[in-house]
């Protein structure tokens, strides 16, 4: 089964084409990606039967090789900066303990910026 590379896609399309591992552009339309997967990824590996289509190869049964890179993973922020980020949340969340120690509670604009931090700090876990 030939392989190579997806070299462009166009998702709203529903078309592109796959560099060969051996040379040579292979078109790829949407109906012959797998269940489930509505695009591809430029270096994505794929494997596919080819057909002799009007214009050239066509890509039939293409299966994915790797999966897409995440892009949730490439954003993710370094661990020195969730660790300066970490110290800033515990130094604020420390303030909020001690005010509650004492009878008060934050007041609402203090509250609404500490509670979009730890949604902030949640989604980073999250990732």
């Amino acid at each position: 089964m030939p392989s190579g590379k997806v070299r462009f896609y166009d998702a709203e399309k529903g078309f592109g084409f796959i560099s060969k591992d051996g040379g040579g552009d292979v078109y790829v339309r949407s109906d012959a990606l797998p269940a489930g997967v509505a695009l591809l990824k430029n270096g994505q590996r794929v494997e596919f039967g080819v057909v002799e289509g009007r214009r050239g190869e066509q890509a039939l049964s293409v299966q994915l090789v790797e999966p897409p890179p995440s892009l949730s993973k490439a954003s993710r922020k370094r661990p020195e900066q969730l660790a300066v980020m970490f110290e800033d949340l515990i130094k604020i969340l420390d303030g909020i303990g001690n005010g509650y120690r004492h009878g008060r509670h934050p007041n609402s604009q203090q509250a609404a910026k500490v509670a979009a931090m730890l949604r902030a700090v949640a989604d980073e876990l999250e990732l």
